[in-house]
């Protein structure tokens, strides 16, 4: 089949819409279940080129949780922490999979913006990945191949309507890839730049001591970025990615957006927020809401009286803004990667709050020489790469 019809396109109003091989091939993907719409196969799509390229770079069962066309998290397969399990709402006692493992931890980046996602995941999708997305929102999930297990478990999801799509992991596209735009067709190279360990050679820092997890961590910032709507940065801790901002215009907006989304990650884990006593019952993406006010400034509208009795069984203390600031300010081995050069030494200022030790971006700024003695006034390690990876 070279051609399948969609419900829509982008909106309700776009219509007719479909997705279909103008060479006369069939597709590189088979519908196993539900029927995906125009922006889902966007999502898979980009997704699956992000874990496909992280498992090769790293050699790691690799996972994706998108929204909207860009990650909201990404991660290889390591073993997740006990605080991990809990943090993640893993149930107890639980068996996981490598391939189980990277998606729990590219969804644990940001639950609340991964509500709702596509997952991709590098490996087969087994019966512990399948089971853990059973009880996540999700709209579908695109992998090389599904035990039958695990296709069994994902087809009872949304009322037998979840998504599920299985591509072709021999598929290889066009060198050139095109799109039409106001009428206009555009053709380009399609991005198909390697990114491995030979690409963090060059570090520019007076610090060059590059452990095996900061490359690692670096290998999924830059892959992550690769499929990230640009300007975009990616913070990265232990093979995972743990704040990404896409989309903005500026970037050092882009470094602040991640850099809070990568504060609350770490917030997730202060002894305050780890002791939360949600009431019996209550749902993932009500917990998710709950824990992302109270850490932030807005803490009141979840502990207000007459609100905190729906989410608490006891009413919690506030996490003040003065623990907040202490328990940030004592992390360390964050990695930070930027798709486009960084042309101000005020975003290594902004990484450094967060925790980051690592920077990987392209360098070629004409302030390169600021933005490496920023780095080096907090012992950091900086590679440049030469490469920028903008995604439109």
């Amino acid at each position: 089949m070279n051609e399948l019809e969609l419900k829509y396109g982008c909106n309700p109003n776009q219509k007719p819409a479909r997705i279909f091989m103008k060479d006369g091939s069939d597709l590189p993907v088979t519908v196993l279940n539900g029927r995906p719409g125009y922006i889902n196969f966007l999502d898979a799509f980009n997704s699956w080129q992000l874990v496909r390229e992280l498992k090769e770079a790293t050699g790691l069962p690799s996972a994706a949780s998108f929204k909207h066309v860009s990650p909201a998290g990404a991660a290889v397969g390591l073993p997740l922490s006990e605080i991990e399990r809990h943090i993640y709402f893993v149930e107890e006692g639980a068996e996981l999979s490598p391939i189980a493992c990277a998606y729990i931890r590219a969804r644990g980046a940001d639950r609340l913006c991964s509500y709702g996602d596509w997952a991709a995941l590098s490996d087969e999708c087994d019966a512990a990945t399948a089971a853990y997305l059973r009880e996540e929102v999700s709209d579908g999930v695109i992998a090389p191949s599904y035990t039958e297990e695990a296709l069994a478990i994902l087809k009872s999801k949304k009322k037998g309507n979840y998504n599920v799509v299985q591509i072709d992991p021999a598929y290889v596209p066009a060198a050139r890839e095109r799109k039409d735009v106001f009428g206009v067709s555009f053709e380009q190279g399609r991005n198909d730049f390697r990114i491995d360990e030979a690409l963090l050679k060059n570090i520019v820092t007076k610090n060059k001591e590059l452990p095996a997890q900061a490359k690692i961590d670096m290998l999924v910032a830059l892959i992550t970025l690769k499929y990230t709507q640009s300007n975009s940065v990616c913070y990265v801790k232990d093979g995972q990615a743990i704040g990404v901002g896409a989309g903005q215009q500026s970037r050092i907006h882009c470094t602040r957006l991640a850099g809070q989304k990568a504060d609350n990650w770490l917030l997730r884990q202060h002894p305050k927020v780890l002791a939360l006593p949600f009431v019996e019952g209550i749902r993932r993406p009500d917990r998710d809401n709950a824990i992302d006010i109270y850490t932030s400034d807005e803490y009141e509208d979840v502990l207000r009286e007459g609100e905190w009795q729906r989410v608490f069984t006891t009413r919690p203390e506030p996490l003040s803004a003065e623990e907040k600031r202490a328990w940030i300010a004592a992390q360390s081995g964050v990695t930070c990667g930027s798709d486009a050069f960084f042309p101000f030494g005020d975003n290594v200022e902004r990484a450094h709050k967060s925790g980051v030790q690592y920077i990987v971006e392209p360098g070629g700024s004409i302030r390169d020489d600021h933005v490496i003695a920023t780095a080096d006034k907090y012992g950091m390690v900086m590679a440049f790469t030469g490469m920028r990876l903008f995604h439109h």
